[in-house]
């Protein structure tokens, strides 16, 4: 190890003049060594102690940069030769190459058919070539003629047989093919010349030609910017650009006088696709990482693991060295590090542990930074940022490292900064739960309480490439390219954790303004290349919640000034962002201006998707990688690529989910469904539980190379979809504002089978299982306890023998369960249990502006007594106001009469219903789901006969109660020029049959039309 202790010093260049040499620093150790450890560094380190200044700069290298040609399977962007002559090229025709590149250096013809000088000047031409050059000659329809001894004299020296036997139109072909091979640093040849006989007539043209191809297994990479510093013998890394971050590939440089400023010679050939160009719109180049540095600190390491727990996941040493500090001054820069860091907490490959501010703020003068790394292979993450404030981390790569790569740890690290960093192919480690994957996650139960059982998706498989404790960082020009996981992952704790504790009030940091984030890009990872979502578990396992210490929970971002909730909103921006092949999500942003879970978390907040493009199969097919992805037919061509899933996967572009959500002036390209796959631009969170608002809307949306059929799917039973029986499934809703999707300015899309939302104007789309309507929508939350594991059945009286049949969007568990229906205003509904009718029932307006209404009738049993009252919820707050109370009424349109004081209920004990008029009194802002008061309430409590059955009255209700259908809000004229289905098969003006075409896996549109036309029969 190395410690520099208090006013210590170690420095390897500086700033002005980095370290021109090779330097390696060596850490040795195991895990089980006798001798004792540094109680705070631990072993095989190198230690910064407090005071302590660590000064390391090495030579500037380019750390990273993009392929700006793509590189194909087995081929290395190497140039071939390919010479051929027929007629008006008569005599001996002579190529010189260059063996070390295969260049052609010169290239002559000599007519020894017409003349004697022609031989001559041959002889001389011969004499002349340099030693070493490789000389190919082939013989273009005649050269014999006038062949004199003196030249023959010349090529019999150089080995040639041929010439002497070279008669008049010799009548074979003649092909020579040159062959460079590699040998260390440059090629021999292989020249193979074949003679193939045709006997041919004398019609035939004689030809000759000559093929110069490099076989030398190496290939030439062109790259965006050019390669400072890369020299003979530095190891890159190539980036995978398909959804399986395997892909990515290593290569040595080797010497190349031939390339141009902006290319590499490395050794080998790729096994794998890489792209370099920009695809369907989509910058889907590969990230290209250079590993080797002048300055390399490694651990070295035993050849398998030994002796601790992580064997039970790795076969290798994980047992690597680390850096840490706790300093006076640290700047690192230029520096490789290897085998590095330690399945064990606190031992990283570079660790900043608990250093407060470390720029200016904290007295800092140049700032402390770490620049111009490449940490690579390594066992426990990359960057580690623990309690410190301030830290530049800039031009660093990160490569093939287990658990998160770029991690900030406890939560209130802020105002760090990722400038231009690469991270890729990031595994489980078992330190964390959210560094965890499914096996460690079940298997490692070290602070759980008795009795845990695992919920890997849940608790744990959280591995990311840029982990952020803290939204107050910032993220310019990086690239996750490569995660068991997520690209970047924006996480919450509600309190500080492990030696930060006290560190900030509760709830800061989901109040925390977020910091820039620019110009990111993320590919290549399993779950999602960026998630903005979820917590972290701040308390230990107990009897109540046995999971472990900072397992992943749920937790709700909302940014507001100086993170105070009570202060004005400040946007999350993410600007520049590019996301593609990732196996799950492009993104999952559930943050900011969003409702999240049961109810807003930030009332009156939203999230926006504006000036976008979405692809949804483009021109990077992939390749086929059986042990890691799916392969199918797919795109515009049908022709097999690569897939997220299986082959029947739902891709879709913008999945809608809670919200309110605006989606504006965004491009949906290439979405096409097949039988089977139902791709659409637009579709919905998969298996929802949860509730869909009705304020989601799109406006001015683009779609390019995406049938009318493909535009949206709200789902149906089958694969991907299950059964489709959450409510979440059956409640789904947006509004389409200028008519750019359905083509019917601001009207609904509602599912096809939701009869709370549709009226007898609406407009079936079977190919999106939707329907196109008209109306005024809000939502109403109903929470019901005493029981609350019952299931409930709201009916429209406009139709009464299509319910919407709920379960409820909490567990069955749970204290109390909670339905989140959609309602069309201005209407009357009936509710109906499975069981006895529960004994409280809270009934939230959702939505709702002033004096919007509808009726509601409750199903209870017959003798049950009611206590109502209304009152104002401030979630902010947690106050609660009541506003007033409902008095009972014999007289069923007094409930008309209700203001916010006093409303009136009318039981209707006959048919067991209980009619309430449900009014907003108050205003409400755009966004908002609740009143600029609060959230406006009804709770009903009951008085239940013991042994009551289940409260089901839809016999008694209907027809009773049934209305006439009435189309409230006229449906809006569809846009001129456009058209939902293709007509065919016309005749005098008069439509003979409509006929629709969907896409098949086996059989496209095209190929359909074709066959119904051929089919067509003559009327």
């Amino acid at each position: 190890h190395i410690l520099i202790g208090n006013k210590g010093e170690l420095h390897i260049g500086s700033p002005e003049c980095p370290y021109k040499g090779n330097l390696t620093i060596s850490l040795f150790g195991r895990s089980d060594d006798s001798e004792v450890e540094h109680s705070y560094f631990g072993r095989k380190y190198i230690g910064v102690g407090t005071g302590g200044t660590l000064e390391i700069h090495g030579e500037k290298k380019l750390s990273w940069t993009f392929l700006n040609k793509t590189l194909h399977p087995g081929q290395g962007n190497e140039n071939s030769y390919r010479f051929e002559r027929s007629w008006g090229n008569r005599g001996v025709i002579i190529h010189v190459i260059n063996p070390k590149t295969g260049d052609v250096l010169h290239t002559d013809r000599f007519d020894t058919y017409r003349s004697k000088d022609e031989s001559r000047r041959l002889a001389q031409y011969v004499d002349k070539v340099e030693t070493g050059q490789i000389l190919t000659m082939v013989v273009n329809d005649e050269g014999s003629n006038n062949l004199e001894d003196l030249a023959k004299k010349a090529l019999t020296k150089l080995g040639s047989q041929h010439f002497h036997r070279l008669g008049f139109r010799y009548d074979d072909q003649l092909t020579m093919q040159i062959n460079l091979y590699k040998d260390h640093d440059s090629y021999w040849p292989y020249v193979h010349a074949k003679y193939v006989c045709v006997l041919c007539p004398s019609t035939v043209r004689p030809q000759a030609s000559i093929s110069i191809d490099t076989l030398s297994n190496c290939s030439i990479l062109e790259l965006a910017d050019e390669p400072q510093g890369w020299t003979f013998g530095d190891r890159i890394v190539v980036a995978s650009t398909d959804y399986s971050m395997h892909q990515a590939e290593e290569f040595s440089v080797l010497p190349c006088p031939s390339c141009t400023r902006n290319q590499i010679k490395v050794e080998g050939k790729p096994a794998y696709l890489h792209i370099g160009e920009e695809v369907d719109g989509v910058d889907m180049r590969a990230e290209v990482g250079l590993l080797t540095r002048n300055i390399l600190i490694r651990g070295e390491m035993e050849p398998t693991c030994y002796g601790n727990d992580a064997c039970k996941f790795f076969s290798f040493d994980t047992f690597g060295g680390h850096l840490k500090r706790g300093f006076r001054t640290v700047h690192i820069e230029g520096v490789e590090l290897k085998h590095m860091g330690q399945q064990s907490m606190g031992h990283y490959p570079v660790h900043f542990h608990m250093n407060g501010d470390v720029d200016e703020k904290g007295g800092y003068n140049p700032p402390t930074y770490v620049k111009d790394l490449s940490i690579h292979h390594t066992f426990s993450r990359c960057v580690t940022i623990h309690g410190t404030n301030g830290l530049l981390v800039k031009d660093v790569v990160g490569y093939d490292a287990l658990g998160h790569c770029f991690f900030t740890e406890d939560g209130p690290e802020e105002r760090n900064t990722f400038d231009h960093c690469l991270g890729l192919l990031v595994k489980a480690s078992t330190l964390l739960p959210s560094d965890r994957d499914s096996k460690m996650c079940r298997d490692i139960t070290s602070g759980a309480y008795p009795g845990y059982v695992a919920k890997p998706r849940q608790d744990c498989s959280a591995t990311s490439t840029f982990w952020m404790a803290n939204p107050n960082n910032n993220l310019i020009n990086c690239a996750a390219a490569g995660s068991e996981e997520t690209g970047f992952w924006f996480i919450f704790h509600h309190v500080p954790t492990g030696p930060s504790e006290g560190m900030y009030s509760p709830g800061k940091s989901e109040h925390t303004p977020m910091g820039l984030f620019i110009n990111n890009r993320a590919h290549s990872n399993y779950r999602a290349g960026m998630i903005l979502d979820h917590g972290v578990k701040t308390t230990e396992a107990n009897a109540k919640d046995k999971r472990p210490y900072l397992s992943l929970i749920g937790a709700r971002y909302s940014p507001h000034q100086d993170a105070d909730p009570f202060k004005p909103r400040v946007p999350a921006l993410v600007h520049h962002f590019v996301a593609y092949k990732n196996q799950d999500h492009g993104a999952w942003l559930r943050g900011g201006d969003v409702c999240g879970g049961t109810f807003p978390d930030d009332d009156g907040s939203r999230q926006e998707v504006k000036n976008s493009l979405f692809v949804g199969e483009s021109g990077n097919r992939g390749m086929p990688d059986l042990n890691d992805q799916s392969w199918g037919p797919g795109g515009p061509d049908h022709l097999g690529r690569s897939l997220p899933r299986g082959v029947d996967f739902p891709i879709r572009g913008m999945q809608i989910y809670d919200g309110p959500i605006n989606i504006q002036n965004c491009t949906f390209r290439k979405f096409i469904a097949l039988d089977g796959r139902h791709t659409s631009a637009f579709g919905f969170r998969l298996n929802n539980s949860w509730q869909s608002c009705p304020n989601n809307n799109v406006t001015d949306i683009t779609f390019d190379d995406v049938p009318i059929t493909s535009r949206v799917f709200f789902g149906e039973p089958g694969p991907w979809f299950s059964k489709m029986e959450m409510d979440g499934d059956k409640t789904t809703i947006f509004h389409d504002i200028d008519g750019s999707v359905s083509e019917y300015p601001g009207a609904f899309l509602v599912k096809e089978d939701n009869w709370l939302l549709r009226h007898p104007d609406c407009i079936d789309i079977p190919d999106w299982r939707a329907a196109i309507c008209s109306g005024h929508y809000a939502q109403i939350y109903i929470q019901t306890r005493n029981p609350a594991n019952l299931n409930m059945k709201m009916v429209k009286d406009e139709y009464p023998d299509k319910p919407l049949e709920l379960v409820g969007a909490l567990g069955k568990r749970n204290h109390y369960q909670q339905f989140q229906p959609v309602v069309m205003l201005s209407k009357g509904y009936t509710m109906h249990w499975d069981q006895a009718a529960p004994a409280e029932v809270t009934i939230w307006l959702i939505n709702f502006n002033r004096n919007d209404w509808i009726n509601m009738g409750v199903c209870y049993p017959k003798g049950t007594e009611f206590t109502i009252i209304s009152d104002i919820h401030n979630r902010l707050t947690k106050e609660t106001r009541k506003t007033g109370v409902f008095i009972r009424t014999t007289q069923r349109e007094k409930m008309g009469l209700s203001h916010q004081t006093r409303g009136y209920y009318y039981w209707e004990e006959d048919t067991g219903l209980l009619f309430l008029k449900i009014k907003a009194h108050n205003e409400k802002e755009d966004f908002a789901f609740c009143s600029v008061k609060g959230c406006e309430r009804v709770k009903i409590k009951a008085l239940i006969p013991p042994g009551s059955g289940p409260s089901d009255c839809m016999a008694e209700a209907y027809p009773k109660h049934t209305e006439m259908p009435v189309v409230d809000v006229p449906m809006p004229k569809k846009l001129p020029r456009s058209k939902l289905t293709d007509q065919a098969r016309c005749h005098s003006g008069k439509i003979l049959e409509s006929k629709g075409f969907r896409n098949s896996i086996l059989m496209g549109i095209p190929a359909q039309l074709e066959n119904y036309i051929t089919n067509l029969k003559d009327e």
